[in-house]
């Protein structure tokens, strides 16, 4: 993908003046409530006008206010999914997923619909009414309308906003999927940090109707910006658990890590707080917690209050943050051994 915009819009008191250019397949545009998140979206998607300036994908050219070229939604070949999954009540599911591509000439469709319907898993699902569907189904039947299609790009706005975090957590590993097997490009619009480094691997960092950064998902995850106070969240896939009674053993590479047991016992990805880790420059005596890896300082850096410290720990990366105070007794530095030591309970599984 390639996609080049330069535009302002002006609403009342708020404008947006928005410039960049994007290369990546998977970005987030990122930002607080009211940052101009939305409008960017509508902007691109043909649904608002800029006052000027001009929108270029894979080099043809969607808005040019003084040219007087303004393509509408349908011809723009940028596929929206919304907060909410805006099904057609009056349709069965599969009329609702085969809607876009009714409307494709022959000629330009390339998603396969079967495979598609294994992909989101909802094969079950075709014969049911829209509204015998779930928050999590309504966005999986929304999102394969969108990608039958056969959009150049796709727009997701806030996709998840309206689910609770265990639905929300179960419709990601479909996204991450989908996108993966059709090499569909994917602007993912959110306040969420989580889920943007989930879903995207560089975002735009828009506040106050402009683009205020361009950056690495992970660069931006290190900053503590938007993980509302809590520090940076280790995202960790484990599987190849083994049952050890009260305790699963999981496997995170090489590693062997322990977590309490669980309902879902099987691989999945979990989350380990940065500040649920402790540093010791010695391997402790003895300790209740049940995970103990010694591990090689790659680096320290500076948060707003609290140190940063990125551990290679037999390949594997972690971070875990410090207070200023203890990098500096303990002497950590670039190069040096320490052990990590965190609790079985740490863990939250997200799917």
């Amino acid at each position: 993908m390639y996609l080049e915009v330069d535009i302002e819009k002006q609403h009342g008191d708020f404008q947006c003046k928005i410039a960049f250019t994007l290369h990546s397949e998977e970005c987030g545009v990122f930002g607080p409530s009211g940052s101009g998140k939305t409008s960017l979206m509508h902007m691109l998607a043909g649904l608002l006008t800029p006052d000027r300036g001009t929108i270029r994908l894979n080099g043809a050219t969607l808005f040019d206010k003084d040219t007087g070229i303004n393509l509408p939604p349908d011809k723009r070949r940028i596929g929206v999914v919304f907060q909410h999954a805006r099904l057609f009540p009056h349709m069965s599911v599969k009329k609702n997923l085969f809607y876009g591509m009714n409307r494709v000439p022959r000629d330009q469709r390339n998603i396969d619909p079967k495979s598609l319907i294994d992909a989101l898993q909802i094969k079950h699902l075709l014969k049911r009414n829209v509204s015998n569907l779930s928050g999590g189904e309504r966005q999986r039947i929304a999102l394969g309308r969108t990608i039958l299609a056969c959009p150049h790009l796709i727009l997701l706005d806030e996709p998840m906003s309206g689910l609770d975090g265990t639905m929300k957590y179960q419709i990601i590993p479909h996204l991450q999927a989908v996108f993966k097997a059709f090499s569909i490009p994917i602007l993912f619009i959110s306040h969420s940090l989580q889920e943007m480094r989930l879903m995207t691997q560089e975002v735009l960092v828009m506040d106050d109707g402009h683009i205020q950064h361009h950056v690495p998902t992970e660069k931006l995850a290190r900053t503590g910006v938007g993980s509302g106070g809590t520090g940076y969240v280790n995202l960790l896939h484990l599987d190849a658990p083994q049952d050890l009674g009260r305790l699963l053993r999981y496997q995170w590479g090489n590693v062997p890590l322990m977590l309490v047991k669980t309902k879902d016992q099987g691989p999945g990805q979990f989350a380990l707080g940065s500040r649920d880790i402790l540093l010791f420059k010695k391997h402790p005596e003895a300790s209740s917690a049940r995970n103990v890896l010694p591990c090689i300082v790659r680096k320290t850096y500076q948060t707003d209050w609290l140190s940063g410290v990125e551990l290679d720990c037999n390949g594997n990366t972690l971070i875990a943050e410090i207070v200023p105070q203890s990098l500096e007794e303990l002497d950590i530095r670039p190069g040096c051994e320490v052990i990590a030591v965190f609790k079985a309970s740490a863990f939250e599984r997200l799917y």
